[in-house]
């Protein structure tokens, strides 16, 4: 494969969305088309059962959704660090791992930039969140040694990785002009990172930036875990989550948490978690809600349950008014709703969480917010209204500034390979 010699190309991988951006020399990021004139790709794949065929990004989601016969895949970089990972689900015929899968994800994004650029840069700078798993650094270097082979497996050569908030710093650093202490704020799709780091224009050529970041710190808690609460507060009722019985017990759980959790989703369709699913029948008193849980597991419609969380949570954060949801193709007449009220109230502990998070980093760089001159705000997640609004609350005197959402992570990306 004809490799560019003097280019280095930036991949952030995301849970929920990925992009890529292209360094030559000593020149300016840019951001690699990857659908059409969009930069950024949602991290899906859904399987073709009609013709064979696999699709990415949003033509998979387009197709799960307009009917097609198949199987969606979303949220594959939570498995990374768990020991699904391996197993193996029959795609086409064949029997792939997780893992292999990934790789699959990583060769199509390899193919692309190929196609853009003419020739796949020599090296590549990967993005990783701060922990992949909390808490347990072994599994976390498994998590990012996994990631490492499915990027080789996929084509890529010369694999460096670095933390996604340092990145996303480069990024910003790229258009400040005077030097500042800048919290960044990096929420994605699956993890929270931060880090307290110094920047300014002449510190850009500096080989060595490490006596820059005075502090990183991350949490796994990010969008999708935003849409697993929601889900489980409005959507799940409905289909039985915390329905008493005839013997006054509650219907078990297991199933609505994981119907809530894009990554475990495609687990409930196998025939023993549907025949689980059917013997739940006698926990229920009110046989219309089983049925509704049998309708979504039945016709695959998780997915769908899923992404209708989502797009209300962005309706209702963007516009600050209730967002409706139509669930007309689960029951006739069936619908919810998400306001912003609700939408504060249901995620407040998550939040408390991610801003937990950040204040300690602050207090790990030996600071107080008031010793920050910005806080620097990237990844699709940050846009949610109550997470501003909890961060402004943390930090009250203290500017936020807006990045490139989604392209961010990557631009940086391709900065610290140049």
């Amino acid at each position: 494969m004809n490799l560019l010699n003097d280019a280095t190309l930036g991949i952030d991988f995301g849970t929920s969305n990925s992009a890529m951006a292209v360094r030559q020399g000593g020149g300016p990021a840019r951001m690699v088309a990857l659908e059409g004139e969009a930069h950024t790709l949602p991290t899906a794949l859904f399987f073709n059962t009609e013709d064979q065929r696999t699709h990415f990004g949003r033509d998979a989601v387009a197709h799960y959704l307009g009917g097609t016969e198949g199987r969606l895949m979303r949220s594959l970089k939570s498995l990374l660090g768990s020991a699904l990972l391996q197993d193996q689900t029959a795609v086409h015929g064949k029997l792939l791992s997780y893992q292999d899968i990934i790789s699959m994800f990583l060769r199509m994004l390899a193919g692309r930039a190929h196609a853009a650029l003419g020739g796949l840069p020599a090296r590549v700078v990967m993005g990783r969140p701060v922990h992949f798993v909390d808490d347990d650094p072994a599994r976390d270097q498994q998590a990012e040694a996994a990631l490492r082979r499915a990027a080789m497996d996929a084509g890529f050569e010369n694999i460096s990785f670095q933390l996604e908030p340092i990145a996303a710093a480069l990024d910003y650093e790229q258009r400040i002009t005077q030097e500042a202490l800048v919290l960044v704020v990096d929420i994605g799709g699956g993890t929270s990172d931060f880090t307290v780091v110094r920047l300014g224009p002449g510190r850009r050529g500096q080989a060595d930036r490490s006596r820059d970041v005075l502090a990183t710190t991350g949490v796994h808690v990010g969008g999708t875990d935003f849409d697993r609460r929601l889900s489980l507060d409005l959507l799940m009722p409905l289909l039985g989550f915390r329905h008493r019985g005839p013997a006054g017990r509650e219907v078990p759980s297991r199933v609505f948490f994981d119907l809530s959790t894009w990554h475990l989703i495609q687990w409930l369709y196998s025939p023993r978690a549907l025949r689980d699913a059917q013997a739940l029948r006698t926990d229920y008193a009110d046989a219309r809600l089983h049925a509704r849980l049998m309708k979504v597991l039945n016709e695959r419609l998780g997915h769908r349950l899923a992404d209708t969380v989502e797009q209300a949570k962005i309706a209702a954060s963007v516009s600050d008014a209730q967002a409706p949801m139509a669930l007309g193709w689960v029951e006739p007449g069936l619908d919810a709703a998400i306001t912003p009220e609700g939408l504060s109230r249901y995620l407040e502990q998550p939040l408390q969480q991610v801003v937990a998070c950040a204040q300690a980093c602050v207090r790990q760089a030996g600071l107080t917010g008031d010793g920050l001159e910005a806080i620097y705000l990237t990844g699709g997640s940050s846009a949610l209204r109550p997470l501003r609004q909890a961060l402004r609350g943390a930090f009250p005197h203290t500017p936020q500034r807006e990045g490139d959402l989604f392209g961010g992570v990557a631009a940086g990306l391709a900065v610290t390979g140049g």
